[in-house]
């Protein structure tokens, strides 16, 4: 039984990752965050030593390793800006690290993760769970399939939060990357991982809660739209419904919106099965969300999302 650590236990997406720990057969040793509200924890782990000071979490774990009991995981599910430095924790304690999106904010961090990773000879793995949609497999075989030809992509992303949003951490710039990073990121990357090497990556729209632009990849010309505002999801949804994702391909919409409860569950099995993906797997959707941080706004492209016409200031 592999034995696991846990930085960032009380946030939105500490659940899934707990429940991928149970499911791979797992035992979660020990949690961190400086919220207590981590009740979640009674549903898949009681026994979990549970921390909110990052020095007690610490010496717990050097306890532990000294006692030839150390874990052999520290998964990390704390904000983004601390992601490299707990990814850095992880190797110190021996343990392989498995972080969520995104790695790092900058592409010169991975640089000194591989140079960490390397001197510890411990490895390093990031969530990248839409790699492993069959519908995005199956989409990649296709355009391998289709040599020669250059695709038309449309990219909506809308996933509405409440005031909170722009108060926490993922509202500001410096520790969330901003909203084409923090919601964005995954799907940078499955669009390079399927369409390949970027050529152009132009900003269109750049907002508190909203992002978008042109990206010119090998195989596809790729409008993007993204958003976390309530008031851009289409009248059309299903009732309650806060989130929505569409992805055309030539007009035609690939249909994805299912098979996302599992994702983490197969990210991990792939993991222990020495199959995750690493740094130079996600640097080009870092690299990407990176220049955006810093890109000027062209207005005058006439590759411009259909959202974006309506946001315009």
């Amino acid at each position: 039984m592999k034995s696991f650590a846990l930085i960032g236990a009380a946030g939105y997406v500490a659940p899934r990752h707990m429940r991928a720990i149970k499911d791979v057969g797992g035992d979660l040793k020990v949690a961190l965050d400086p919220n207590d509200s981590v009740g979640i924890l009674d549903s898949y782990f009681p026994e979990t030593r549970f921390f909110v000071e990052f020095e007690r979490f610490d010496r717990h774990i050097d306890k532990l390793a000294r006692a030839g009991s150390g874990v052999d995981y520290v998964s990390i599910c704390s904000p983004n800006y601390l992601h490299d430095a707990h990814v850095r924790f992880a190797m110190r304690s021996g343990a392989d690290a498995i972080c969520e999106k995104p790695l790092v904010l900058n592409p010169w961090n991975l640089d000194g993760l591989a140079e960490f990773s390397a001197r510890s000879n411990r490895s390093v793995s990031t969530i990248l769970q839409l790699r492993l949609h069959p519908t995005i497999q199956e989409l990649r075989e296709r355009v391998a399939a289709e040599r020669g030809r250059t695709f038309e992509v449309d990219l909506t992303y809308i996933t509405s939060r409440g005031r909170w949003y722009n108060v926490s951490w993922k509202g500001d710039e410096g520790k969330s990357g901003g909203i084409a990073t923090n919601i964005g990121v995954h799907f940078f990357d499955v669009l390079a991982h399927v369409f390949g090497k970027v050529r152009s990556n132009v900003l269109h729209l750049q907002t508190e809660q909203r992002a978008a632009g042109y990206l010119e990849l090998e195989r596809a010309r790729v409008r993007w739209f993204m958003s976390v505002s309530a008031e851009d999801l289409p009248p059309t949804r299903a009732a309650g419904q806060t989130t929505w994702r569409s992805l055309t391909l030539d007009g035609k919409e690939i249909e994805f919106s299912n098979g996302f409860t599992d994702l983490h569950t197969e990210s991990y099995r792939e993991i222990l099965a020495g199959h995750g993906f690493g740094i130079e797997d996600i640097r080009p959707s870092i690299e990407i969300v990176s220049a955006l941080r810093t890109a000027p706004v062209e207005w005058t492209r006439g590759d411009r999302h259909p959202s974006v016409r309506a946001n315009m200031t």
